[in-house]
């Protein structure tokens, strides 16, 4: 079988590596193995946080609700609960955005779903 020295294919993808990892410290952006491991790790915590993400925004609709609720007066759980049992459908975010924009319309809602 024929030699195979994968020149530039082999120089083209360590470029690539270091080129993804250069703003790194240290070794983690010099030397390839380090390079290689830190990118992959990046990558690992990058997915993981894209979906913490979601979960962080969830968390402060939540709490921007619960604010505003305690403002008027009721406890978040009882407004989110008279929500379901009226069949109202608005979201916590959509909520959140009306509670921190036009206290007043939050205020009617909280009222017309009677919690």
């Amino acid at each position: 079988m024929t030699r195979v020295k994968r020149g530039y294919v082999a120089r083209k993808h360590r470029k690539n590596i270091l080129k993804f990892t250069s703003g790194f410290q240290g070794a983690h952006s010099k030397l390839f193995r380090t390079a290689n491991q830190q990118k992959m790790k990046a990558l690992a915590y990058a997915q993981r946080d894209r979906n913490n993400r979601k979960r962080d925004i969830r968390r402060l609709w939540i709490t921007r609700i619960n604010a505003a609720c305690r403002n008027n007066g009721i406890v978040y759980n009882g407004i989110i609960h008279s929500l379901y049992k009226k069949q109202v459908h608005l979201n916590r975010k959509i909520l959140a955005q009306i509670a921190i924009l036009d206290r007043n319309s939050f205020f009617r809602i909280v009222k017309e779903i009677g919690t």
